[in-house]
């Protein structure tokens, strides 16, 4: 893979001017992990590459230059400049009529008004893509830019969540390895199209990668992926349908954050459905130290970090808008097999930081010189689409105790079911900690509401980390999702 100026060259039926062949993606991805990884250059010209994300995102494409501006083809994109952090160069190509054309850099078709940098002729590449919709009205679907980071919404929401499409590495003390895109093909659609595709080269020093996505934006915006990935060595460590998103603070627990808002987060919890069908909730947590949980599972039939609380109310922030950030959820399609929903909590001080990873773990490392495809539905939401058919949890709070190292929890189930008052004598609470005790343990429910409350008091004694489940059950049958926290001090 020849470059040029820092920007790759495909040849064969991936470069410029020849008949697009998807399969040719998964080809170019199996020859180049054949050999060792080829740094592409970041160098940029003084002024771009220690400018700020503010002033970078104020050099944009004017919307009449966007591929595909004017054609009412249901979608546009528009090139992202390079700098400050995003100086790895990715080449976009667009298929049109089943032949690829390159999209070249043309610092003529860029607005600098707003940031004055140093003009070059070089070929800078881009960093990436924004993909817009314009079904009732135009409006941000997808942007791709960074690694194997993009992000999409739902209509009336805000950017928040970021999904990776491939991790590898993820918490060990030798670094993460951040895989990296290498180049785009984007299919022209029809005419108002209501569905795009996108393929895409990964390329990193423990493996390669071919991605093919199709996008449908809506009040639901599905992503569909299939990825083909190429282990150059035995990957330990691999995770699938990733994402990340910031938790700063909420009444789950505030640490020592003195903020005019009660709460600043874009995701609040994990959710799960289990291969086994069971319905789990574990809120998140900004730790003292990195917090790493696997949730075991076989075929898992959902995961993804979400946003339940959308109250305006709860985040006070008339800038962020933390209510109106999607919540992400991924559904396998086919045989995942034996592996974990791992969650990563990483300590921050900065809303900036997306210090929050979920993704799946393969149980069984992938051998150096193997070929593994996954596939997976990925949702971008108000709530996933598939409601837990019990009570889930609308909101977990925390504070002191009544002595001691003693811990006091409150733990807000809604529901439906629990709009009958007849229901409460019947409820059954299933409360553990493992270690720890438990004292103080009451019901209260409120059918006006539709809501059940369990308050309780963990008491750690002298350990310094206590896994919690709750749970509550009637005739032995569970009314509520699985509740799991994990406390520290």
């Amino acid at each position: 893979m020849a470059q040029s100026n820092g920007v790759p060259a495909f040849p064969g039926a991936l470069g410029d001017g020849q008949r697009f062949d998807p399969a040719g993606v998964a080809e170019l991805a199996r020859a180049v992990s054949k050999r060792p990884m080829v740094a592409l250059s970041n160098d940029l010209p003084d002024g771009l590459g220690a400018i700020s994300l503010d002033a970078l995102a104020s050099i944009r494409m004017p919307q009449q230059n966007w591929i595909w501006a004017g054609e009412q083809r249901g979608f546009t994109v528009e090139p992202l400049h390079r700098g400050s952090i995003f100086n790895n160069p990715v080449a976009i190509f667009v298929v049109e009529d089943g032949q690829v054309r390159r999209i070249g850099f043309d610092k003529s078709r860029f607005d600098y008004t707003r940031t004055p940098v140093p003009q070059t002729q070089a070929d800078l590449g881009f960093s990436g893509f924004r993909l817009s919709f314009s079904g009732e009205r135009l409006q941000d679907a997808a942007i791709f830019q960074g690694a194997t980071f993009f992000r999409a919404v739902a209509r009336g929401q805000m950017f928040g969540a970021i999904a990776r499409s491939l991790v590898l590495r993820p918490g060990e003390q030798r670094g993460e390895e951040v895989p990296v895109f290498r180049a785009f093909w984007i299919e022209r659609p029809g005419p108002a199209a209501t569905a795009l595709t996108v393929h895409a080269l990964i390329d990193s020093d423990s493996a390669t990668a071919a991605v093919r996505m199709t996008i449908r934006p809506g009040d639901l915006t599905i992503n569909d992926v299939e990825l083909t990935l190429f282990a150059r060595v035995q990957l330990d460590n691999v995770g699938f349908g990733g994402m990340m998103g910031n938790y700063l603070f909420a009444p789950q627990r505030r640490r020592i954050f003195d903020d005019v808002r009660p709460a600043v987060h874009e995701v609040g919890g994990l959710q799960l459905r289990t291969g086994a069908g069971e319905w789990v909730y574990r809120p998140v947590n900004n730790p003292e130290q990195l917090q790493v949980s696997a949730f075991v599972d076989n075929n898992p039939r959902g995961f993804g970090l979400v946003q339940r609380e959308r109250d305006y109310t709860a985040y006070q922030d008339d800038d962020q808008r933390y209510e109106l950030r999607p919540s992400v959820w991924v559904e396998p399609l086919g045989d995942w097999g034996a592996g974990s929903v791992q969650l990563l909590e990483v300590p921050t001080d900065n809303e900036i930081n997306d210090n929050v990873i979920a993704h799946w773990r393969p149980r069984q490392p992938l051998a150096a010189g193997s070929e593994t495809t996954i596939s997976y539905r990925q949702f971008w939401c108000w709530q996933p689409p598939e409601a837990p058919p019990v009570a889930t949890v609308r909101a977990t709070r925390q504070g002191r105790g009544s002595q001691g190292r003693r811990r006091r929890f409150f733990v807000d189930f809604v529901g439906e079911a629990l709009a009958d008052a007849t229901l409460a004598p019947t409820v059954k609470v299933i409360l553990s900690a493992t270690p720890g005790t438990i004292h103080n343990m009451r019901l209260w429910p409120y059918p006006e509401r539709r809501t059940m409350r369990v308050s309780f008091e963990l008491d750690p004694g002298t350990d310094n980390a206590c896994e919690l489940r709750l749970q509550l059950e009637a005739g032995g049958k569970p009314v509520s999702e699985t509740w799991l926290n994990r406390w520290t001090p």
